[in-house]
Protein backbone atom coordinates (compact mmCIF):
# COMPACT_ATOMS: atom_id res chain seq x y z
CA UNK A 1 0.00 0.00 0.00
CA UNK A 2 1.48 3.38 -0.89
CA UNK A 3 1.86 6.38 1.23
CA UNK A 4 -1.04 8.18 1.76
CA UNK A 5 -1.32 12.25 0.17
CA UNK A 6 -3.41 14.73 1.57
CA UNK A 7 -3.86 18.11 -0.45
CA UNK A 8 -4.94 20.93 2.45
CA UNK A 9 -6.72 23.45 0.53
CA UNK A 10 -7.84 26.77 2.60
CA UNK A 11 -8.67 30.01 2.65
CA UNK A 12 -5.85 31.80 3.86
CA UNK A 13 -1.61 31.46 3.90
CA UNK A 14 0.07 29.04 6.18
CA UNK A 15 0.37 30.57 10.16
CA UNK A 16 -1.96 33.69 9.41
CA UNK A 17 -5.30 32.56 10.42
CA UNK A 18 -6.31 31.18 13.75
CA UNK A 19 -9.07 28.60 12.53
CA UNK A 20 -6.57 27.07 10.15
CA UNK A 21 -3.73 27.04 13.07
CA UNK A 22 -5.87 25.23 15.40
CA UNK A 23 -7.99 23.82 12.78
CA UNK A 24 -5.48 21.40 11.22
CA UNK A 25 -2.16 23.41 10.89
CA UNK A 26 -1.07 22.54 14.16
CA UNK A 27 -1.40 18.91 13.50
CA UNK A 28 0.69 18.72 10.17
CA UNK A 29 3.89 17.24 12.46
CA UNK A 30 1.37 14.48 13.85
CA UNK A 31 0.44 13.71 10.02
CA UNK A 32 4.16 13.13 8.80
CA UNK A 33 4.57 10.87 11.89
CA UNK A 34 1.94 8.88 11.50
CA UNK A 35 3.32 8.23 7.42
CA UNK A 36 1.20 10.74 5.16
CA UNK A 37 2.32 13.60 3.05
CA UNK A 38 0.68 16.29 2.05
CA UNK A 39 0.62 20.02 0.62
CA UNK A 40 -1.17 23.27 1.10
CA UNK A 41 -2.75 25.88 -1.24
CA UNK A 42 -4.45 28.80 -0.05
CA UNK A 43 -6.90 30.96 -2.20
CA UNK A 44 -4.86 33.72 -0.62
CA UNK A 45 -1.37 34.31 -1.24
CA UNK A 46 0.70 36.45 1.89
CA UNK A 47 0.24 39.88 -0.22
CA UNK A 48 -3.15 39.41 -1.35
CA UNK A 49 -3.88 38.90 2.69
CA UNK A 50 -1.98 41.57 4.04
CA UNK A 51 -4.34 44.05 2.30
CA UNK A 52 -7.76 42.47 1.87
CA UNK A 53 -8.94 43.65 5.05
CA UNK A 54 -7.22 47.35 5.13
CA UNK A 55 -9.01 49.79 3.13
CA UNK A 56 -8.45 50.95 -0.12
CA UNK A 57 -6.26 49.37 -2.46
CA UNK A 58 -9.22 48.41 -4.70
CA UNK A 59 -7.54 47.33 -7.82
CA UNK A 60 -4.79 45.24 -6.01
CA UNK A 61 -7.42 43.63 -4.37
CA UNK A 62 -8.91 42.53 -7.38
CA UNK A 63 -6.40 41.86 -8.99
CA UNK A 64 -4.76 39.36 -6.45
CA UNK A 65 -8.75 37.50 -5.98
CA UNK A 66 -8.39 37.17 -9.97
CA UNK A 67 -5.42 35.51 -9.69
CA UNK A 68 -6.24 33.39 -6.61
CA UNK A 69 -9.16 31.97 -8.33
CA UNK A 70 -7.03 31.19 -11.80
CA UNK A 71 -4.55 29.14 -9.26
CA UNK A 72 -7.69 27.35 -7.95
CA UNK A 73 -8.66 26.19 -11.22
CA UNK A 74 -4.87 25.22 -12.01
CA UNK A 75 -4.90 23.13 -8.53
CA UNK A 76 -7.63 20.76 -10.11
CA UNK A 77 -4.98 19.52 -12.43
CA UNK A 78 -2.68 18.94 -9.68
CA UNK A 79 -4.63 16.11 -7.65
CA UNK A 80 -4.17 13.27 -9.35
CA UNK A 81 -1.73 11.16 -6.87
CA UNK A 82 -3.66 12.47 -3.85
CA UNK A 83 -6.20 10.30 -2.01
CA UNK A 84 -7.70 12.95 0.59
CA UNK A 85 -8.35 16.67 -0.12
CA UNK A 86 -8.52 18.17 3.21
CA UNK A 87 -11.54 21.79 2.73
CA UNK A 88 -11.21 23.64 5.28
CA UNK A 89 -14.18 26.00 5.52
CA UNK A 90 -14.10 26.57 1.39
CA UNK A 91 -12.31 26.66 -1.84
CA UNK A 92 -13.32 30.13 -2.92
CA UNK A 93 -14.58 32.70 -0.34
CA UNK A 94 -17.49 34.02 -2.94
CA UNK A 95 -19.00 32.11 -6.10
CA UNK A 96 -20.71 28.19 -5.89
CA UNK A 97 -18.49 25.14 -5.28
CA UNK A 98 -17.33 24.29 -8.63
CA UNK A 99 -14.10 23.72 -7.22
CA UNK A 100 -15.44 20.95 -4.85
CA UNK A 101 -17.88 19.63 -7.30
CA UNK A 102 -14.76 18.76 -9.57
CA UNK A 103 -12.50 16.96 -6.59
CA UNK A 104 -15.69 14.69 -5.92
CA UNK A 105 -17.33 14.15 -9.32
CA UNK A 106 -14.12 14.31 -12.17
CA UNK A 107 -11.27 13.47 -9.81
CA UNK A 108 -13.77 11.04 -7.80
CA UNK A 109 -11.08 11.99 -4.87
CA UNK A 110 -11.69 11.83 -0.65
CA UNK A 111 -12.93 15.32 0.37
CA UNK A 112 -12.73 16.12 3.95
CA UNK A 113 -14.60 19.14 4.95
CA UNK A 114 -13.70 21.09 7.77
CA UNK A 115 -15.25 23.83 9.36
CA UNK A 116 -15.92 25.96 12.90
CA UNK A 117 -17.99 28.41 12.37
CA UNK A 118 -22.13 28.36 11.46
CA UNK A 119 -20.91 28.97 7.90
CA UNK A 120 -23.78 28.53 6.08
CA UNK A 121 -25.75 31.18 7.64
CA UNK A 122 -24.98 34.59 6.65
CA UNK A 123 -22.56 36.93 8.94
CA UNK A 124 -25.06 39.55 10.89
CA UNK A 125 -23.24 42.85 9.52
CA UNK A 126 -23.84 41.59 5.81
CA UNK A 127 -27.78 40.15 5.89
CA UNK A 128 -29.41 40.85 3.00
CA UNK A 129 -26.63 42.33 1.04
CA UNK A 130 -24.76 41.64 -2.39
CA UNK A 131 -21.73 40.70 -0.43
CA UNK A 132 -23.42 38.22 0.95
CA UNK A 133 -25.24 36.54 -1.98
CA UNK A 134 -22.07 36.31 -3.69
CA UNK A 135 -20.84 34.50 -1.27
CA UNK A 136 -23.19 31.35 -1.62
CA UNK A 137 -23.87 30.31 1.47
CA UNK A 138 -26.21 27.32 0.34
CA UNK A 139 -23.14 25.42 -0.91
CA UNK A 140 -22.07 24.27 2.85
CA UNK A 141 -24.59 22.01 2.45
CA UNK A 142 -24.00 20.18 -1.39
CA UNK A 143 -19.93 20.42 0.03
CA UNK A 144 -21.14 18.32 3.23
CA UNK A 145 -23.39 15.79 1.09
CA UNK A 146 -20.77 15.40 -1.71
CA UNK A 147 -17.99 14.93 1.06
CA UNK A 148 -16.14 11.38 2.62
CA UNK A 149 -16.34 12.79 5.78
CA UNK A 150 -17.22 16.13 7.91
CA UNK A 151 -15.61 17.47 10.43
CA UNK A 152 -16.72 19.73 13.11
CA UNK A 153 -15.50 21.96 15.92
CA UNK A 154 -18.96 21.31 18.24
CA UNK A 155 -22.58 19.66 18.50
CA UNK A 156 -24.63 22.76 16.64
CA UNK A 157 -22.18 22.55 13.71
CA UNK A 158 -22.57 18.58 13.82
CA UNK A 159 -26.08 18.68 14.21
CA UNK A 160 -26.17 20.62 10.96
CA UNK A 161 -23.35 18.68 9.22
CA UNK A 162 -25.47 15.18 9.86
CA UNK A 163 -28.63 16.33 7.94
CA UNK A 164 -26.38 16.05 4.91
CA UNK A 165 -24.05 13.97 5.87
CA UNK A 166 -23.25 10.49 7.53
CA UNK A 167 -19.99 10.52 8.23
CA UNK A 168 -19.69 13.71 10.92
CA UNK A 169 -17.02 13.22 13.00
CA UNK A 170 -16.56 15.71 16.12
CA UNK A 171 -13.18 17.06 15.87
CA UNK A 172 -12.94 20.48 18.35
CA UNK A 173 -10.52 22.92 17.99
CA UNK A 174 -7.49 22.80 20.22
CA UNK A 175 -4.47 23.81 22.06
CA UNK A 176 -1.32 22.85 21.56
CA UNK A 177 -0.49 23.19 25.51
CA UNK A 178 3.19 22.67 25.10
CA UNK A 179 3.38 26.14 23.51
CA UNK A 180 0.06 27.68 24.73
CA UNK A 181 1.59 27.59 28.15
CA UNK A 182 1.71 29.78 31.96
CA UNK A 183 4.48 31.78 31.67
CA UNK A 184 6.10 33.27 34.70
CA UNK A 185 7.07 36.99 34.80
CA UNK A 186 7.57 40.04 36.82
CA UNK A 187 4.86 41.63 35.08
CA UNK A 188 4.15 45.12 37.93
CA UNK A 189 1.21 46.25 36.05
CA UNK A 190 -2.21 46.37 37.35
CA UNK A 191 -4.39 43.64 37.01
CA UNK A 192 -5.68 43.00 33.32
CA UNK A 193 -9.03 41.80 32.22
CA UNK A 194 -8.25 40.41 28.55
CA UNK A 195 -10.08 39.73 25.45
CA UNK A 196 -8.10 38.32 22.10
CA UNK A 197 -9.50 37.93 19.38
CA UNK A 198 -9.68 39.32 15.44
CA UNK A 199 -11.55 42.57 14.03
CA UNK A 200 -14.37 40.64 13.18
CA UNK A 201 -15.47 39.76 16.97
CA UNK A 202 -14.49 42.45 18.56
CA UNK A 203 -17.78 44.46 18.00
CA UNK A 204 -18.61 41.28 20.78
CA UNK A 205 -16.55 43.42 23.05
CA UNK A 206 -18.57 46.95 23.28
CA UNK A 207 -21.52 45.24 25.38
CA UNK A 208 -19.59 45.03 28.22
CA UNK A 209 -18.04 48.67 28.16
CA UNK A 210 -20.95 49.70 31.01
CA UNK A 211 -20.05 46.72 33.06
CA UNK A 212 -16.14 47.54 32.82
CA UNK A 213 -17.13 51.57 33.74
CA UNK A 214 -19.38 50.74 36.56
CA UNK A 215 -15.96 48.15 38.03
CA UNK A 216 -14.07 50.61 37.58
CA UNK A 217 -15.12 52.69 40.12
CA UNK A 218 -14.66 50.34 43.32
CA UNK A 219 -11.55 48.37 41.16
CA UNK A 220 -8.20 49.45 40.20
CA UNK A 221 -7.55 47.60 36.34
CA UNK A 222 -7.38 47.46 32.68
CA UNK A 223 -8.56 46.25 29.55
CA UNK A 224 -5.79 44.78 27.71
CA UNK A 225 -7.05 43.85 23.95
CA UNK A 226 -5.13 41.83 21.84
CA UNK A 227 -6.11 41.86 18.03
CA UNK A 228 -5.10 42.99 14.98
CA UNK A 229 -6.67 45.77 14.60
CA UNK A 230 -7.43 48.66 16.99
CA UNK A 231 -10.89 48.85 19.06
CA UNK A 232 -13.06 51.23 16.72
CA UNK A 233 -14.70 51.97 20.02
CA UNK A 234 -13.14 53.96 23.64
CA UNK A 235 -12.44 52.67 27.14
CA UNK A 236 -10.70 54.48 29.69
CA UNK A 237 -8.45 52.03 31.12
CA UNK A 238 -8.46 50.23 27.69
CA UNK A 239 -4.56 49.23 26.74
CA UNK A 240 -4.38 47.76 23.50
CA UNK A 241 -1.78 45.40 21.47
CA UNK A 242 -1.10 44.39 18.26
CA UNK A 243 -1.15 40.93 17.31
CA UNK A 244 1.85 38.97 16.86
CA UNK A 245 2.34 36.05 16.30
CA UNK A 246 6.14 35.43 17.34
CA UNK A 247 4.95 37.67 20.87
CA UNK A 248 1.39 36.17 20.94
CA UNK A 249 2.04 33.62 23.97
CA UNK A 250 3.83 36.64 25.82
CA UNK A 251 1.31 38.90 25.25
CA UNK A 252 -1.64 36.58 26.07
CA UNK A 253 0.33 36.11 29.58
CA UNK A 254 -0.27 39.61 30.70
CA UNK A 255 -4.04 39.00 31.18
CA UNK A 256 -5.49 38.14 34.53
CA UNK A 257 -9.01 37.47 33.61
CA UNK A 258 -10.02 36.10 30.34
CA UNK A 259 -13.87 37.54 29.30
CA UNK A 260 -15.69 35.86 26.11
CA UNK A 261 -18.79 38.14 25.36
CA UNK A 262 -21.22 37.13 22.61
CA UNK A 263 -24.71 37.61 21.38
CA UNK A 264 -27.48 34.89 21.55
CA UNK A 265 -27.85 34.44 18.37
CA UNK A 266 -27.69 31.24 16.07
CA UNK A 267 -24.38 32.53 13.76
CA UNK A 268 -22.67 32.61 18.12
CA UNK A 269 -24.26 29.04 18.71
CA UNK A 270 -21.30 27.71 16.40
CA UNK A 271 -18.60 29.47 17.74
CA UNK A 272 -15.76 27.34 19.04
CA UNK A 273 -14.99 28.66 22.05
CA UNK A 274 -11.58 29.30 21.14
CA UNK A 275 -10.80 32.43 23.11
CA UNK A 276 -11.76 30.29 26.60
CA UNK A 277 -9.64 27.62 25.27
CA UNK A 278 -6.70 30.02 25.07
CA UNK A 279 -7.67 31.71 28.48
CA UNK A 280 -7.20 28.46 30.04
CA UNK A 281 -4.64 27.36 28.64
CA UNK A 282 -2.13 29.32 30.36
CA UNK A 283 -3.96 29.46 33.63
CA UNK A 284 -6.30 32.20 33.61
CA UNK A 285 -9.91 32.21 34.73
CA UNK A 286 -12.48 33.50 32.73
CA UNK A 287 -16.04 34.63 32.51
CA UNK A 288 -18.19 34.39 29.18
CA UNK A 289 -21.65 34.36 27.96
CA UNK A 290 -23.40 31.25 28.19
CA UNK A 291 -23.92 30.74 24.70
CA UNK A 292 -22.79 27.54 22.61
CA UNK A 293 -20.43 25.72 23.69
CA UNK A 294 -18.95 28.17 26.07
CA UNK A 295 -21.75 27.02 29.01
CA UNK A 296 -20.28 22.98 28.44
CA UNK A 297 -16.74 24.24 28.70
CA UNK A 298 -17.25 26.40 31.78
CA UNK A 299 -19.77 24.04 33.83
CA UNK A 300 -17.51 21.25 33.14
CA UNK A 301 -13.93 22.81 33.68
CA UNK A 302 -15.07 24.79 36.69
CA UNK A 303 -12.74 27.15 35.46
CA UNK A 304 -14.90 30.21 35.66
CA UNK A 305 -18.16 31.85 35.90
CA UNK A 306 -20.87 32.09 33.31
CA UNK A 307 -22.64 36.04 32.51
CA UNK A 308 -25.29 36.87 31.22
CA UNK A 309 -26.97 39.95 32.50
CA UNK A 310 -24.90 43.10 33.58
CA UNK A 311 -25.12 42.05 37.14
CA UNK A 312 -23.92 38.40 36.24
CA UNK A 313 -20.68 39.78 34.61
CA UNK A 314 -20.49 42.38 37.96
CA UNK A 315 -20.72 39.71 40.23
CA UNK A 316 -17.97 36.78 38.55
CA UNK A 317 -15.53 39.69 37.21
CA UNK A 318 -15.95 41.30 40.71
CA UNK A 319 -15.12 37.99 42.34
CA UNK A 320 -11.81 37.31 40.16
CA UNK A 321 -10.54 41.20 40.55
CA UNK A 322 -10.98 40.72 44.39
CA UNK A 323 -9.53 36.96 44.96
CA UNK A 324 -6.13 36.13 43.78
CA UNK A 325 -6.39 32.41 45.38
CA UNK A 326 -9.81 32.04 43.19
CA UNK A 327 -8.00 33.51 40.11
CA UNK A 328 -4.79 30.30 40.80
CA UNK A 329 -7.19 27.77 41.81
CA UNK A 330 -9.50 28.13 38.71
CA UNK A 331 -6.39 28.92 36.43
CA UNK A 332 -5.28 25.60 37.25
CA UNK A 333 -8.29 23.41 37.10
CA UNK A 334 -8.77 25.29 33.36
CA UNK A 335 -5.29 23.77 32.48
CA UNK A 336 -5.86 20.63 33.52
CA UNK A 337 -9.01 20.70 31.68
CA UNK A 338 -7.94 21.62 28.26
CA UNK A 339 -5.07 19.27 28.42
CA UNK A 340 -7.43 16.45 29.03
CA UNK A 341 -10.31 17.29 26.15
CA UNK A 342 -9.05 20.02 24.13
CA UNK A 343 -5.82 19.44 23.63
CA UNK A 344 -3.83 18.29 20.28
CA UNK A 345 -2.57 15.27 21.98
CA UNK A 346 -5.81 14.61 23.57
CA UNK A 347 -7.26 14.88 20.08
CA UNK A 348 -5.22 13.16 18.06
CA UNK A 349 -6.33 9.74 17.34
CA UNK A 350 -9.69 12.21 16.57
CA UNK A 351 -7.92 14.03 13.71
CA UNK A 352 -6.20 11.01 12.22
CA UNK A 353 -9.69 8.72 12.23
CA UNK A 354 -10.53 11.68 9.56
CA UNK A 355 -8.38 9.72 7.14
CA UNK A 356 -9.48 6.48 7.95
Amino acid sequence: MGIKKIFFVCPYPFDEAPSQRFRFEQYLSILEKAGYKYQLAPFLNLKAWNILYKSGNSIQKLFWIMISFIKRFLLLFQLQSYEFIFIHREASPIGPPFFEWAVRFIWKKKIIYDFDDAIWLEDPSEIGSLKASMKWKSKVKSICKWSYKVSCGNEYLAQFARNFSKQVVLNPTTIDTDYHKELKNSNTRKISIGWTGTHSTLPYLKPLIPVLDKLSLEYDFELLVISNQKPDFAVNCMRFIQWDKSSEIEDLNQINIGVMPLSDDIWSQGKCGFKLLQYMAIKKPVVASPVGVNTKIINESQAGFLAETEKEWIAGISKLLANPELRNDLGNKGRSYIKDYYSVQSNKNTFLSLFG
